[in-house]
C-alpha cells in the first residue's frame, strides 16, 4: 500500500488514543505546528519562482580522476547559497592551486584559499557573494598538476526575517519553582514518578521550549533537584543539551537561537566546559545558520551540524504552487577552529521531493518536505582511532594531521519516514531504511512515521524514536531497535519500548539514548517525559516536565560541574528584626554537601556561625542573631571549601518581601 494511503487509513486509530500526547495536540501544542499549514508568511513577489527541482539525483561530491578530493558545492548541485565557500577536502592547501571561480552573471570572483586546521584541505572564500539563480564554474589544479573543473547552480533564498517565532506564553505558577538566590528565574518542575534504579546513568540533561515557560538548558538530578539552569533572554531558545568530547575533555554541547514557526532553528551551537564557560561556537556558514536538530563533534576538531535552507521553488511539477518555496536541508561538516565548511550535503540534490509524506504546498509558504533531524557519525578518519581531538592544535599543514578518510553518516528525515546511510566524502546514498523506495523489506513493526533521532549501534542495529504522530499513525510513540540483514535485504524488529501507564503519543521531537550497559533512555519530546528501560523492558526511571511544556531531547550523563562564578548568598532579617535568614545556592555546582555560613556584626569580621546541609538547589537557615553582613562557603563531603560567595549586606524584613 502506498504510504500516503496507509497514513490516511490509520489516522482514525491515532485520533482515538486519548493520552497526554494527544491532549497536547488538542490544546494547540507548539509541536503540532511543526508540520502544520499555518498562515503564509511569504513575501514572495508575484509570478513564478525559479525551477529548483533537479532532474537527476544523488550527486557525488568526489572530483574523481584519481584526485582523492571531495568538493562542495557538489558538482551539478542546484542548492548552493549565494554566500557559499568552495570546499576542497582531501589534499593539503599547498596542493590546491590556481583556483578560478566565475559566475554566469556576476563574473569572475577573486577570493582567498584558507586551510583547515586538520591540514587536509581548504576553502576558497570568494570576496563577494554570487548572484541568485546563476551558474558557477570552478577550475583548479589539484595534486601533481591535475587540472579539474566542475559547475554548480546558486539557489534563490526565501527570506525568513518576517517569519515569526513560536509563541512563548507564561507558564502556570504550578509548573515552575523559584529561588531567592536565582532572582527572576522560573525553573520548570521535574516530577519523578518512578524513582531511579540506575544511579550510575547520571543526571538528566534537557531543555524547555518552544512553548510555555522560560527557556534555557537544564540539568536535574534523578530525584528532580535542579543542578543548573541558564535562563536565556527573550527571543532565544535552547535545544539539544548533551555531553560530548571536545579537546580531550567531556563538555556540554547545546544550541541556542530562534525557533521559527516553520519548524527549524537559526542560531549557533555551543561547547561549554565544566565551569560553564563557552570554549567553542559553531554558528554555521555558507550563508546558513546552525539549526537546532543536531550537533555532533567528531575527532580532530570537526563538527557536523544541521542547517535549513528555505529557497524559492516552482513546485508545479509536483502539483504545488508556481510561486512556491521549499525547505532544503543541509549537513555541514565544519572545522571548529577556523569556522570553515569542510564539506556540505543537501537533501534536494540526492532525494526526490516526491517521496515526502507531507502534502506539496499549494501556497507560497515553504514546503517542509524532508526535515532532517539527526546525524550519526560513524567513522571520522585516521585520527579517530586514537580518540584524540586536535581542534586547538593549530595544525595548518599535512604533517601530523593524518590522512583524510571520511566516515559514513546515517541521517533521519522526519517527513519521508526514512533513514539514509550516506557514503563519506561523496555523499551518495548507500541505502535507505523505511519510507518510499526502502532498500530493505520492512518486517512487522519496523515501519516508522514522523520518526526522530536515528542512530546506528556498534553491532549494526538501527535505533529510532518513532513518534508515530502528527498526524497520528501509531497508537503510541516507540523507541525501536531494528536489525538489518544485508544478504537478504530485510529489516527485522529487535525491540520496541513503549510507555504503558499512561501510553504516550508525541506529536514531535524525542530521542532514544542507548547506554553502555544496554539500558535505554527515552525522551518523549513533545510530551516532555523521560523514561529509562532495562533490556527486558522494565521501567527503571520515569519523570516529566509539566505537560504543557516540551523539550527536544533528554539524556542521562554523569555530570560534574564547578562554576567559574561564585556561589550566591542572600540574607535578611525576620519579621521581628532579631534573627537572620540566610539562603545559599551555586547554580551548576555538583558535589556540594554542606554550606558554611559566615556572618558579622556591623563592625566585626566575618566568622563561621553555622552549617547547613545542601539538601536542594537552594538551602536556607535561620541564625538566632541579628547580623549586618553574610557570606557562604560551599563544602564537599570531606569539608573542603569548593567556593565562597561575595559578602552581602543583610536586608530588612520589609525589603526581603516580594513585590
Amino acid at each position: 500500500m502506498h504510504s500516503h494511503m496507509r497514513r490516511n487509513a490509520l489516522i482514525i486509530l491515532g485520533v482515538a488514543v486519548l493520552v497526554w500526547g494527544v491532549l497536547a495536540i488538542a490544546l494547540g501544542s507548539p509541536s503540532l505546528r511543526l508540520a502544520g499549514s499555518g498562515t503564509s508568511t511569504s513575501t514572495a513577489s508575484s509570478g513564478v519562482s525559479p525551477a529548483c527541482l533537479p532532474s537527476t539525483f544523488d550527486r557525488s561530491a568526489a572530483l574523481g580522476a584519481g584526485t582523492g578530493v571531495d568538493v562542495s558545492p557538489a558538482p551539478g548541485s542546484v542548492t548552493a547559497n549565494p554566500h557559499t565557500q568552495i570546499s576542497f577536502l582531501g589534499a593539503p592547501t599547498a596542493e590546491i592551486r590556481a583556483v578560478s571561480v566565475t559566475g554566469t552573471r556576476s563574473g569572475a570572483h577573486p577570493g582567498s584559499l584558507r586551510g583547515y586546521s586538520q591540514g587536509d584541505g581548504g576553502s576558497f572564500v570568494p570576496d563577494t557573494p554570487f548572484d541568485a539563480g546563476e551558474r558557477v564554474s570552478v577550475h583548479a589544479t589539484v595534486g601533481a598538476g591535475r587540472r579539474v573543473a566542475f559547475e554548480f547552480r546558486v539557489d534563490t533564498p526565501y527570506p525568513t526575517g518576517g517569519v515569526p517565532d513560536f509563541g512563548n506564553p507564561r507558564a502556570a505558577p504550578a509548573d515552575y519553582q523559584s529561588f531567592a538566590t536565582l532572582p527572576g528565574a522560573q525553573v520548570p518542575i521535574l516530577g519523578v514518578t518512578v524513582p531511579d534504579h540506575d544511579p550510575a546513568a547520571g543526571d538528566i540533561l534537557t531543555t524547555n521550549g518552544p512553548g510555555p515557560g522560560q527557556y534555557g538548558p537544564l540539568i536535574y538530578t534523578p530525584q528532580g533537584r535542579l543542578v543548573w539552569f541558564d535562563r536565556l533572554p527573550g527571543g532565544e531558545t535552547a535545544e539539544d543539551l548533551s555531553e560530548q568530547s571536545y579537546a580531550g575533555k567531556r563538555d556540554l554541547t547545546w544550541w541556542r537561537g530562534r525557533v521559527l514557526e516553520l519548524g527549524f532553528g537559526q542560531g549557533e551551537d555551543l561547547v561549554m566546559n565544566s565551569s560553564y564557560q563557552t570554549v567553542a561556537r559553531v554558528p554555521g556558514a555558507n550563508g546558513l545558520h546552525a539549526d537546532l536538530h543536531d550537533f555532533q563533534i567528531a575527532p580532530r576538531g570537526v563538527a557536523y551540524i544541521t542547517a535549513y535552507n528555505p529557497i524559492r521553488c516552482n513546485l508545479s511539477p509536483l502539483g504545488g504552487a508556481r510561486d512556491g518555496a521549499i525547505i532544503d536541508t543541509a549537513i555541514q561538516e565544519i572545522d571548529i577552529a577556523t569556522g570553515l565548511v569542510r564539506w556540505e550535503w543537501h537533501s534536494l540534490d540526492h532525494i526526490p521531493a516526491s517521496r515526502s509524506e507531507t502534502p506539496t504546498a499549494t501556497n507560497a509558504r515553504p514546503w517542509d518536505w524532508f526535515h532532517i533531524n539527526s546525524i550519526d557519525v560513524e567513522g571520522t578518519g585516521a585520527a579517530g582511532a586514537t580518540g584524540v581531538d586536535t581542534a586547538n592544535a593549530g595544525t595548518t599543514g599535512a604533517a601530523g594531521a593524518g590522512a583524510y578518510s571520511p566516515g559514513d553518516l546515517f541521517i533521519s528525515a522526519r517527513n519521508t519516514w526514512a533513514g539514509y546511510q550516506l557514503e563519506g566524502g561523496s555523499g551518495r546514498i548507500l541505502w535507505q531504511l523505511g519510507g518510499l523506495k526502502s532498500s530493505f523489506k520492512m518486517g512487522r513493526g519496523t515501519e516508522t512515521a514522523w520518526q526522530h533521532d536515528g542512530r546506528i549501534l556498534p553491532d549494526g542495529e538501527v535505533t529510532f524514536f518513532d513518534d508515530g504522530s502528527n498526524p497520528p499513525i501509531h497508537q503510541q510513540s516507540r523507541a525501536v531497535r531494528i536489525a538489518l540483514d544485508f544478504a537478504t535485504h530485510e529489516a527485522r524488529l529487535s525491540s520496541s519500548l513503549t510507555h504503558s501507564n499512561p501510553p504516550l503519543l508525541a506529536a514531535s521531537q524525542g530521542n532514544m539514548q542507548t547506554l553502555a550497559d544496554g539500558n535505554t533512555v527515552v525522551g518523549y519530546g513533545g510530551v516532555p517525559a523521560i523514561s529509562q528501560f532495562s533490556p527486558s523492558g522494565a521501567l527503571l526511571f520515569d519523570a516529566h516536565l509539566p505537560y504543557e511544556m516540551a523539550f527536544y531531547r533528554a539524556f542521562r550523563f554523569p555530570w560534574s560541574g564547578r562554576p567559574a562564578s561564585p556561589p550566591a548568598a542572600l540574607a535578611s532579617l525576620n519579621d521581628t528584626g532579631e534573627e537572620t535568614i540566610v539562603h545559599a545556592s551555586w547554580n551548576g555546582a555538583t558535589g556540594v554537601a554542606t554550606w558554611r555560613v559566615l556572618a558579622a556584626h556591623r563592625t566585626g569580621p566575618l566568622s563561621a556561625r553555622a552549617t547547613m546541609p545542601a539538601d536542594g538547589f537552594e538551602s536556607s537557615t535561620t541564625l538566632p542573631v541579628k547580623y549586618a553582613h553574610v557570606a557562604v562557603q560551599a563544602l564537599d563531603a570531606a569539608g573542603h571549601v569548593l567556593g565562597t560567595s561575595h559578602t552581602v549586606p543583610v536586608s530588612s524584613y520589609a525589603a526581603s518581601l516580594p513585590g
